[in-house]
């Protein structure tokens, strides 16, 4: 593996710790099937391509995208909370709604720009002359683009690992917490549980968006299909990361999730790299098989080592 799809390698998984951050908050902490990663990720994007597009400050593009993601969680909350739908049926609502949404958005920056005469959806917004938060960063013969990005991105991995330890140990976030492990026992409590599923689910979309934002500034376009099987790298990550390091303390597990995310990254860059594989056939185009392999080993393997195990010490 050569050094520059390392850094490619290191860079998308950094992008995608943020993607499994939000998808441990729903999944793991609130117990929240949430499906609408796979639309608050390309929503994200859209909206700081866009705001790029039109010549908005680059920070200001990305917390507007971030914001929009968040939006997004607490309308799927919502449709749980107060209009009694299933979860999964929300978050499934939701995402496909996104779907036209995000055409919609990706269509709007050429007609804002009076480039066409028609507002219409479009499923790409290129972004290769656009000013990013890399730019001021990076060198005129983008010589160390593949250093300046990731570690610009690992920053913002590290904000907002900080900042999810931090706010789980305050009041709210300890009532976000009962209220995912019981929440009858929560509401007991006198703690507003549809409040903190609410909160809960713009924080989890929030960073997935902030990985959208963040995604299509490294790629230089915008695209609608950016976010298919958001949901399952986010699992995969997640699954990962609590298989090889187990542990109770909070910031251990959330450490153990961004490590799970560019390790599932590493595996992707090397069976695709693998030669042994290309001579059977295995490429790029079977990214979500690989994926789903990876899964399914991760679930099942952790299982079997404990039974292995038990089964020797028995003997």
């Amino acid at each position: 593996m050569s050094l520059e799809i390392l850094y490619g390698t290191m860079e998308i998984g950094l992008i995608y710790a943020l993607v499994s951050l939000g998808v441990f908050i729903s999944f793991r902490m609130l117990d929240f099937p949430d499906l609408t990663a796979d639309g608050s990720f390309p929503l994200g994007g859209a909206v700081c391509g866009l705001c790029l597009y039109m010549g908005v400050n680059p920070w200001l593009a990305t917390l507007y995208g971030t914001l929009a993601g968040a939006c997004a969680g607490m309308i799927t909350a919502w449709l749980y909370v107060r209009l009694n739908i299933l979860q999964l049926l929300a978050s499934i609502i939701v995402m496909i709604g996104l779907y036209s949404i995000n055409l919609r958005i990706l269509g709007l920056a050429p007609y804002l720009m009076n480039e066409t005469p028609r507002m219409s959806g479009s499923p790409n917004l290129p972004l290769l002359d656009a000013h990013t938060i890399f730019t001021p960063l990076v060198a005129e013969d983008f010589s160390n683009q593949f250093i300046v990005q990731p570690l610009l991105i690992l920053g913002f991995v590290i904000a907002g690992w900080m900042f999810l330890n931090a706010f789980l140990n305050t009041q709210k976030g300890l009532a976000l917490r009962a209220t995912g492990a019981n929440a009858r026992m929560a509401s007991a409590q006198g703690i507003a549980t549809g409040r903190m599923v609410i909160l809960g689910m713009a924080i989890s979309n929030g960073l997935i968006a902030l990985g959208g934002s963040l995604f299509v500034q490294t790629q230089g376009n915008a695209d609608i299909s950016i976010g298919v099987g958001t949901i399952v790298i986010g699992l995969a990550a997640v699954i990962i990361g609590e298989s090889l390091m187990p542990a109770k303390r909070m910031w251990i597990i959330t450490l153990s999730v961004i490590f799970g995310s560019i390790l599932y990254r590493l595996f992707i860059a090397v069976a695709l790299g693998n030669q042994t594989l290309q001579n059977i056939g295995i490429g790029t185009e079977d990214l979500n098989l690989i994926t789903a392999v990876l899964v399914t080993l991760a679930l099942v393997l952790p299982k079997q080592i404990k039974k292995w195990t038990r089964r020797g010490g028995a003997s």
